[in-house]
């Protein structure tokens, strides 16, 4: 039997129904790579490989996902199983419930399987910041993996996943799947419900699906999307198969050009392979369309006003009264709450924590924060204007190849640019895709980059086709080349 890992989820589900191998079989041909690979990869925080087994035996491969694994971020609650945010305040907690999205997820055939690192409270962009162990790129293990869902990027990567969940605030799906040479995709706020997730940043945060190929992404966003009465933010939209645009061409697709997103700084190796991806789409048909987003440049601090406020807000509730990290012996309730906070949060999170609460204090709420919501309208309504005259916009996915570990550590201006590229789409909230692009070499070894295709609010259909049909013409040389381990 050759290796059961380094297949598509829509090859995996063919072998299922040729009878060639089982839904048993998957899991511990995973197991067996993880057991291999991972020491060096560093991808996974926990997984009930014995849970797995049991729901492999009975899995109905006649559904959507039947028998498929999917790992899953330790921000998603998922039953039963430990959900740390890659924090030490979180530390022995187990979820008492399924995210809406794992319910989905389970009533679609998929099996959920293992804890995937990342930043704590997913607040990185390198999986850095885990307070538990640090992701390595399964390219070259020196280097980063992106973040702040770097362990389910990597775990694609490395062959060690099918596909993940990942949750995306400012680009923590798109940026590690870019530097990792997978395909991330971050649906349009309010496609995917976040019941379940832990907060981060609440009018930003969006689950997405990490997986290998445009059509991987596109069976899981069909599970997994769709109102959620749990979740208000969460868009009654008619249902739609998200697969139905894949396998067409590019021909007449109008994709618009942002000069903004072709900035001084940008790594020029970078840029040449973006630049000539964007001459193959024209070459396959698509029309390239300038276009302008002005109120791009000031995307990275409206970002960092708005997320560090919700944040302060959302992570109020980890004081270790109710579950979590408690301070021992405390000599009162303030000397509790102050001991059990910094004890249990990151320097990160705590940067972010105090940025956010300076924000939203007396005298500076109108200067920065109610300041930085109308910019956020003004960024919108720069998406909105191109996409009169586009059906998506074509870009880098990050600035630079994945730097290496410790890099940037003590630079944290310098990491909150690696998201450049990512987080005017939340502030927007659009949909986005990575998807691979070509390969640089770098200290003998190749990195990947990725190529970003945007597309207006809740038009993911049109999205995936467009991603797909670049993919299957323009990354095929990246996704034949996955690390082997």
């Amino acid at each position: 039997m050759s290796d059961l890992t380094t297949l598509s989820i829509s090859e995996l589900q063919a072998g299922y129904r040729q009878g060639d191998f089982t839904p048993v079989d998957a899991v511990r041909a995973l197991e067996d790579k993880i057991s291999k690979v991972d020491s060096a990869i560093g991808a996974y925080l926990s997984r009930d490989v014995q849970t797995a087994l049991t729901a492999a035996e009975k899995a109905d491969i006649g559904l959507p996902l039947g028998g498929v694994p999917i790992g899953i971020k330790d921000a998603i609650n998922v039953l039963g199983e430990p959900c740390t945010c890659s924090s030490k305040i979180l530390a022995g907690f187990r979820s008492p419930y399924d995210a809406t999205v794992i319910a989905k997820l389970r009533a679609a055939g998929a099996i959920p399987f293992g804890r995937l690192n990342m930043d704590e409270f997913a607040m990185g962009s390198s999986t850095e910041n885990s307070a538990y162990q640090k992701t390595r790129n399964p390219w070259d293990t020196s280097r980063i993996p992106g973040g702040s869902s770097g362990g389910s990027a990597a775990s694609v990567a490395a062959c060690e996943a099918f596909a993940t969940l990942g949750s995306d605030t400012g680009g923590s799906i798109r940026q590690p799947a870019s530097l990792c040479g997978v395909v991330g995709l971050k649906p349009s706020y309010g496609r995917v419900s976040r019941y379940g997730l832990v907060a981060f940043a609440s009018s930003l945060d969006q689950i997405g699906p990490i997986g290998r190929s445009t059509r991987d992404c596109a069976a899981i966003l069909n599970a997994i999307s769709g109102k959620d009465p749990h979740d208000s933010t969460s868009l009654d939209v008619p249902a739609e198969d998200f697969t139905a645009n894949l396998g067409r061409d590019l021909k007449g697709v109008k994709l618009g050009i942002p000069a903004e997103y072709f900035v001084d700084g940008m790594d020029q190796r970078v840029r040449e392979k973006v630049e000539s991806s964007i001459k193959l789409c024209e070459q396959l048909g698509a029309e390239l369309i300038p276009v302008s987003l002005p109120h791009t440049q000031y995307a990275v601090g409206v970002y960092y006003i708005i997320a560090t406020a919700e944040a302060s807000a959302n992570l109020a509730r980890f004081d270790g009264v109710r579950y979590g990290h408690r301070a021992k012996n405390p000599r009162d309730l303030l000397d509790h709450y102050m001991r059990t906070r910094e004890e249990g949060f990151g320097s990160e999170v705590k940067r972010r924590i105090i940025l956010g609460t300076y924000v939203l204090s007396s005298g500076y709420y109108d200067a920065y924060y109610l300041r930085a919501q109308k910019v956020r309208t003004l960024i919108r309504q720069d998406f909105t204007k191109a996409f009169e005259k586009v059906d998506a916009i074509i870009c880098p996915t990050s600035p630079d190849l994945a730097f290496k570990i410790g890099e940037r550590v003590d630079d944290p201006l310098r990491m909150y640019l690696a998201d450049i590229f990512t987080i005017a789409t939340n502030l927007a909230g659009i949909c986005g895709i990575s998807v691979p692009c070509g390969l640089v070499e770098e200290d003998g070894k190749n990195l990947p980059v990725g190529l970003q295709f945007l597309g207006k609010a809740m038009d993911e259909t049109r999205l995936l086709g467009i991603a797909d049909a670049f993919e299957r013409t323009g990354s095929q040389q990246v996704l034949t080349a996955l690390p082997k381990n």
